[in-house]
């Protein structure tokens, strides 16, 4: 196996590198006392095409492949977690669903502008009353006489609601079958019926903005549904898989932050006349959580460059996406807890990062599948049983 990156990938990490330790990292700790989300850095990104990093140019995009995003990912999660979910929904949920699944019409539209950074991009699958369950929704679409689609409903923990300008959308449009009857749309949020609720007080990735939104007889037009009629629920499985990968690279970074920031504090504080990375107990944890980050690192990177297989040839990489975001979102909870204890009182200060990479790893385990259903995944792909 060929270990080593292309000239396009460096310099997308390079890129990337730059402006998350000149731009996000100096704000970061604001942005999140204060949960305030990050919009002109977002449209910086999209200037430098971060927002659509797999998107061809002729959509607005970068045109790169998915080891240039996972290394990408990497270097701004590692600066700020909440800027990366930005990233990653954009690239992974919104742009990616509408470039495997939509018309040339609203690739154009759509996809252009939120790669260019010029709009924000959401998806929204989970409802109140869902949670892991998504095919178990209640945000109807019906045709009316013109055949354009009435939607009313609500849909909960949407990222970027509360600032998206457009919206992947699933809403069952056969009551009755199942996940079969679920389809997909592409919500602007300016037109009449759209309304985004309070933006959610969380625990981590507090710039980034959460928030409920509700439909009250939304009319989108017939040439945005996204895809064919009924054809929904597996174009939002095929999106997370796309989008599990990104969580993983969050996760990544978050980790790697982390464990860089104890290797420093291992050599500078000292304890009992000697720094703190002599002691048998620190070194076992450096250790572990060396181990751990490189682990899902690769992990990662092979389900990146399994997708760009799979995309070339057809197939599946939903195995190798559940793989990688449980290895990956439990590792960078790990170390971001070892971490913590590691710098002791201090670890716990908002005075240091290291208690907002504790609280920002958490929400990986979370979304997008969490820790529990992709154990699911990856036991029913191996076993073919249900």
């Amino acid at each position: 196996m060929d270990f080593r990156f292309t000239d396009d990938q460096l310099s997308i990490q390079s890129i990337a590198r730059d402006f998350a330790q000149k731009r996000i990292a100096p704000v970061a700790a604001e942005l999140d006392a204060k949960g305030e989300f990050p919009l002109d850095n977002i449209r910086e990104m999209g200037q430098l095409g971060l927002m659509g990093i797999e998107v061809p140019e002729e959509y607005g995009g970068a045109g790169m492949d998915p080891v240039a995003y996972v290394l990408a990912m990497v270097e701004i999660a590692a600066a700020d977690a909440a800027t990366s979910t930005i990233m990653s929904v954009n690239n992974s949920l919104f742009c990616n669903g509408i470039l495997k699944n939509g018309t040339e019409e609203q690739k154009q539209k759509y996809v252009r502008a939120i790669s260019s950074g010029e709009a924000i991009g959401a998806y929204a699958l989970t409802e109140p009353q869902s949670g892991s369950d998504a095919s178990n929704m209640h945000t109807r679409a019906v045709k009316n006489a013109d055949g354009d689609w009435v939607i009313n409903g609500k849909k909960s923990w949407i990222t970027s609601g509360p600032v998206a300008r457009y919206i992947v959308l699933f809403a069952v449009t056969t009551p009755g079958i199942g996940a079969k009857g679920v389809s997909a749309f592409v919500i602007d949020t300016q037109r009449p019926g759209f309304l985004a609720g309070k933006t959610e007080p969380k625990l981590g990735i507090r710039a980034s903005a959460t928030c409920e939104i509700e439909f009250h007889d939304y009319i989108c037009p017939k040439e945005d549904l996204l895809g064919q009629e009924g054809k929904g629920f597996s174009i939002a499985m095929g999106v997370l898989d796309a989008g599990r990968i990104g969580i993983a690279s969050q996760a990544v970074g978050i980790a790697r932050a982390a464990y860089e920031a104890t290797l420093q504090w291992s050599r500078d504080r000292k304890a009992f006349g000697s720094p703190i990375g002599t002691f048998q107990m620190t070194q076992a944890k450096i250790a572990d959580m060396k181990c751990k980050l490189d682990a899902a690192l690769l992990l990662t990177l092979r389900a990146a460059w399994t997708k760009g297989q799979v995309e070339k040839t057809g197939g599946r990489f939903g195995t190798e996406a559940s793989m990688v975001k449980l290895v990956a979102s439990e590792a960078a909870m790990w170390i971001t807890h070892q971490a913590v204890q590691i710098h002791g009182g201090m670890g716990y200060s908002k005075e240091m990062p290291l208690e907002r990479y504790f609280r920002d790893a958490k929400i990986t385990e979370i979304y997008e599948g969490t820790s529990e259903i992709q154990r699911l995944v990856i036991a029913r792909a191996e076993t073919g049983l249900r």
